[in-house]
């Protein structure tokens, strides 16, 4: 995106920003449901409030440009006015770059490292254009959406709830003792569905979460928490301070720390109705669910991380192998640098073996 663009993109922000303490009942129902070229939605929902994605990358390309103006002035009180007086102006101020918390000395401690990553995510700010920047697809392996939490620190641009998620995790990535796992809420107010979600956090005995809302009561929580159960009803009692009715909450299983592994995020393991199950239910769902998320750590092999090579099982592959196949099944992985060097040669073995219909992702 160049400078000018982002200048405006800023200034846009900015100026729709004021509606930010607005109820967030509100429900938009100016844009229509369009398809892109693959045949999926660009639009989508979160906190009953329908928005744009982009999926042209960056540059934005024209379309989605003056889409997320035109839509900017229908949900902006002084409408196309605004727009043509930011659009218009020729002294936009300039955009500072956000420097993500990557580099921590080894004395800090994790509940500080994790509130500066909140810190990062606030700075970045909430987007209230009706246009998301990024395309998050919660079916892509890990690999990929750590792409796409670059792209996101390369741009520097305000973010909605589920890309801080993305961004949460690859900025919590390698902290050992440190479990990220999704927490997504359904709620109701005024007969209207709300959706959300946060990056829950378990870190030696203590909860917490980070995130990105309109409300700072339903993103960040620090790591003060004894247990999972009371994580949640705080959040339970942070929604009812709006008057939202919490109808699900829904928590996955911990993220792997290996950013370029090929598993996917676990999103829903464990789905609670405070509707129709009492508080001691509830509890006893969620202590059971502390359990497993400490079982199922995945902090404690980030050395996976600092290594170059990236590992992937033979096993993987569906064919059946002849000997000497089974021989270098035997030898339990390949190495990503290793196939990579040998590509030739990895090549002209398969041809003279058994055909297979097989890939090897590198």
């Amino acid at each position: 995106m160049s400078t000018k663009s982002k200048e405006r993109m800023s200034h846009s922000d900015s100026t729709v920003k004021k509606d930010k303490d607005d109820d967030e009942c509100i429900r938009v129902k100016t844009v229509k449901s369009s398809k892109s070229r693959n045949g999926e939605e660009d639009v989508q929902e979160e906190n009953g409030v329908l928005f744009w994605v982009n999926k042209s990358g960056f540059p934005i390309d024209n379309k989605t440009w003056e889409r997320m103006w035109d839509h900017v002035a229908k949900i902006h009180p002084d409408s196309f006015d605004m727009v043509r007086k930011v659009r218009n102006s020729g002294d936009l101020p300039q955009i500072p770059f956000q420097a993500p918390p990557i580099n921590f000395q080894s004395s800090t401690p994790v509940s500080e490292r994790i509130e500066k990553v909140q810190n990062y995510m606030r700075n970045l700010q909430y987007n209230h254009t009706g246009t998301q920047f990024y395309e998050v697809r919660k079916n892509r392996p890990i690999s990929g959406l750590m792409d796409l939490a670059r792209e996101m620190i390369k741009e520097s641009l305000p973010i909605k709830c589920l890309e801080a998620i993305i961004l949460g995790i690859f900025l919590t990535n390698g902290m050992l003792g440190v479990e990220r796992f999704p927490i997504s809420f359904k709620s109701v107010f005024n007969g209207n569905v709300h959706r959300h979600v946060v990056l829950g956090i378990y870190y030696s005995g203590r909860w917490g979460t980070i995130g990105m809302s309109r409300r700072e009561e339903l993103m960040y929580k620090p790591l003060v928490f004894k247990s999972l159960a009371d994580l949640m009803f705080d959040y339970e009692k942070s929604y009812n301070l709006f008057y939202h009715e919490v109808k699900k909450m829904k928590i996955g299983l911990p993220a792997p720390h290996d950013p370029h592994s090929y598993e996917f995020i676990n999103w829903k393991t464990l789905t609670l109705t405070p509707g129709k199950q009492n508080k001691k239910e509830m509890t006893k769902d969620l202590e059971h669910m502390a359990k497993e998320i400490r079982l199922k750590a995945k902090s404690y092999s980030t050395h996976q991380c600092q290594s170059p090579r990236k590992t992937y099982s033979t096993a993987e592959f569906p064919y059946h192998e002849s000997n000497t196949q089974r021989s270098i099944r035997e030898a339990n992985k390949v190495y990503r640098s290793q196939t990579s060097i040998n590509a030739e040669s990895l090549k002209k073995f398969i041809s003279t073996n058994e055909s297979a219909d097989y890939q090897l992702r590198i």
